[in-house]
């Protein structure tokens, strides 16, 4: 045999199993498969393909005919923002609506999943679970004429009021800009701090009973406990919330406003939301609104991206 010969080692026939027990795996969760591939499709059709339209913010579009007929003005919509005498005012009451909502509302949730895990009595734990959560499935065109109702000069808060002797004469609140913000904020976290509290309450449920049982052998209060071991242990879920609450600050509940909203608070009550509606659905002016979107939509996404790279860079944790 000579030295010098190479050595042939044999072709390594391709490996099926893996192919194999990936189709069987596949096949064995057909159903939740289909359901996955349902959700799927339903984001692409109603999420990714509408995405499309964004064009027409770089068009002259007046809402018939093909948008691709449409003809081009460039940026045009984009400096009549800045242009724009209502801007300023809309900005305005957005990011005050919103970070009000989010300084104020956030914690309350998580607040209220700490007291809520220390309730030892099961059944009121579940009675005060279901009060709190009712008002989310109301919808805000029901909520709205409940709150029009108990704030008009002759609602129950007059005459509450009225009866503790705190006002001398009935106020009609939604009539008042100075009030509006307040009465917005205060019904919203009345509206969703119980249902918020759901994902706080299981990420509670994970944590292990015996880190419980060691802090109580150290004589740690039921205080101490929530503080050293309960809000450390949910802070990758508290994280996580708060990235996508940052992320969408610029929206304001386009609902709730559109109910409470009259033309005497109109001042304090228009937001970005509602002024796109109005300027493109009322007046028909498509492509400036899409503008308007698409700028809202730039600027959630660098927050989005700003408060994900913070928390990562603090908590370790963060979205991607």
């Amino acid at each position: 045999m000579e030295a010098n010969a190479e050595v042939q080692v044999p072709m390594r026939k391709p490996d099926n199993r893996r192919r194999t027990s990936l189709l069987r795996k596949f096949y064995g969760q057909r159903y939740l498969q289909v359901m996955a591939l349902l959700g799927v499709a339903w984001m692409l059709l109603f999420h990714y393909a509408p995405m499309y339209g964004i064009v027409i913010a770089f068009k002259q579009y007046i809402g018939i005919g093909d948008i691709k007929n449409a003809p081009w003005v460039g940026w045009e919509h984009f400096k009549a923002i800045f242009e724009d005498d209502m801007m300023l005012q809309v900005i305005r009451n957005t990011l005050g609506i919103s970070l009000l909502k989010l300084i104020i509302g956030f914690p309350i949730p998580i607040v209220f999943a700490l007291f809520l895990n220390e309730l030892r009595s099961l059944r009121f734990n579940r009675i005060v679970q279901t009060i709190t959560y009712l008002p989310h499935f109301l919808s805000w065109v029901i909520l709205g004429g409940i709150l029009i109702s108990w704030l008009a000069d002759v609602g129950v808060v007059n005459d509450l009021l009225m009866g503790l002797g705190l006002i001398k004469e009935p106020v009609f609140y939604l009539s008042e800009p100075k009030y509006f913000w307040g009465i917005v904020i205060a019904s919203d976290i009345w509206k969703e701090f119980g249902w918020s509290a759901i994902i706080y309450i299981a990420a509670i449920a994970s944590i292990s009973p015996e880190l419980y049982e060691a802090a109580t052998i150290d004589g740690a209060s039921r205080f101490q406990r929530m503080w050293y071991v309960t809000l450390p242990s949910i802070k990758g879920t508290i994280s996580i919330l708060f990235i996508l609450s940052v992320g969408s600050i610029l929206n304001s509940n386009f609902d709730q406003i559109l109910v409470l909203k009259n033309q005497v608070n109109e001042s304090m009550s228009s937001v970005i939301d509602i002024y796109v509606y109005e300027i493109g659905i009322k007046q028909g002016r498509f492509s400036y609104s899409a503008a308007v979107g698409l700028v809202k939509g730039l600027i959630a996404l660098f927050l989005l991206l700003l408060a994900n790279s913070f928390s990562k860079r603090m908590n370790q944790s963060s979205l991607f």
